[in-house]
C-alpha cells in the first residue's frame, strides 16, 4: 500500500495553503493524500469553554470541507479527512511516521522569534522521524519603518502572514549541503523532489576549504545522485558569506528548498532544529522541508 502525503491542518492562515501543497505533491507522487488535524482540550485554566468548544468544532469542520474542495480540483485523487484527539505535536509525529511526509501550514511571525517559536510546528518538525514540509500563504505581515513587523487589529484590513511561501512553486528545488556531514536523506528528498517536478536542482555549500578541495568532496557526495537520477540538471553554489542567508535568498522563487535536520542535541527530551536551520526557516520565501536523519 502506497504511503499518504499527509497534511497536518491548524488554525494559520497557511493551513489551507497547507493543504494545496500537499495535494499537488501526492499527485506528483501517486499517492493518497490524508487531511488531519490535531485537537486537545485544554484546561479551564489555559483556555475558555467557548474558545475549547470553538476549536473543538474547526477541528472537525475545516479538514472536511477543505477535502471537499480539493476533490473538486483534483478528481482522480484519493482523499480522506479526519480528526486526532491528543496533543498536537505528537499526534502530527504518529501521523507523520504513517505517511512519505507531513506538511504543515504556518501562520504569521513576529520579528523576534521567528514563526517557529513556541509553535506545534516547532515541537513536530524536530522530532518528526519523516520529513516534515512547511508551507504559509506566501503573504509577509506588513513591516515598519523601523524593519519590526506588526499586526493589525481585527477589523483592519492588514492579516500578518508567514514568511515561509505558497503552495504552489515553478521554480527550482534548493538543497543545501554540509561537506563535513552530509545529510544522504535530504539531498535523496531533494534529487527525488526535483525529478518529480522536472525542475533544476540547486546546491548550496558552505566554502570553507580551498576551492579544488570544496569541489572534489561535493562530487564525492553527489555521483550517487547522478546516477539515480540523470534527468535532473544540477547547479552547485558554495556560500562565501552566511550559508542561511544563502539559502534563504536562493528559495526566493523556487519550488521548494531542502534542509536536512543534523545531529539532534536533546535539550529536556526535545530535539532542537539548530541555528542555521531555524535561521533559513525564519527567512526563507518558499516551502521548506526539513528531512531527518535516520
Amino acid at each position: 500500500m502506497t504511503r499518504p502525503v499527509t497534511v497536518g491542518m491548524n488554525n494559520t492562515v497557511g493551513s489551507v495553503a497547507a493543504a494545496y501543497w500537499g495535494a499537488r505533491e501526492a499527485s506528483l507522487r501517486d499517492a493518497p493524500l490524508r487531511l488531519v488535524s490535531a485537537w486537545e482540550w485544554q484546561p479551564y485554566s489555559r483556555a475558555s469553554l467557548d474558545s475549547n468548544e470553538l476549536a473543538e468544532q474547526w477541528s472537525r469542520r475545516v479538514p472536511v470541507e477543505t477535502a471537499a474542495e480539493l476533490r473538486g480540483r483534483y478528481p482522480g485523487l484519493d482523499i480522506t479527512a479526519e480528526r486526532l484527539t491528543g496533543p498536537p505535536p505528537r499526534m502530527l509525529c504518529r501521523a507523520a511516521a504513517e505517511s512519505q511526509l507531513l506538511a504543515i501550514g504556518v501562520g504569521g511571525l513576529g520579528g523576534r522569534t521567528g514563526f517557529l517559536g513556541g509553535s506545534v510546528a516547532s515541537a513536530t518538525v524536530s522530532v518528526a522521524e519523516r520529513p516534515v514540509v512547511l508551507v504559509g500563504s506566501g503573504r509577509r505581515s506588513p513591516e515598519r519603518a523601523d524593519g519590526e513587523e506588526h499586526d493589525e487589529d481585527a477589523s483592519g484590513d492588514e492579516h500578518p502572514g508567514p514568511v515561509i511561501g505558497g503552495p504552489v512553486g515553478t521554480g527550482p528545488v534548493v538543497v543545501g549541503v554540509d561537506l563535513g556531514r552530509p545529510s544522504e536523506e535530504a539531498l535523496g528528498f531533494a534529487f527525488e523532489a526535483a525529478s518529480l517536478r522536472s525542475a533544476r536542482l540547486e546546491v548550496i555549500h558552505r566554502r570553507h576549504r580551498p576551492p579544488a578541495r570544496d569541489e572534489e568532496m561535493l562530487q564525492g557526495t553527489l555521483a550517487p545522485w547522478f546516477a539515480r537520477y540523470p534527468d535532473v540538471a544540477v547547479r552547485e553554489h558554495s556560500a562565501i558569506g552566511k550559508p542561511a542567508r544563502e539559502l534563504a535568498d536562493a528559495g526566493s522563487g523556487a519550488a521548494l528548498v531542502v534542509l536536512g535536520l543534523g545531529t539532534r542535541h536533546h535539550l529536556k527530551g526535545v530535539a532542537r532544529l539548530g541555528h542555521m536551520n531555524h535561521a533559513v526557516l525564519h527567512r526563507c520565501s518558499a516551502p521548506v522541508a526539513v528531512v531527518p536523519r535516520r
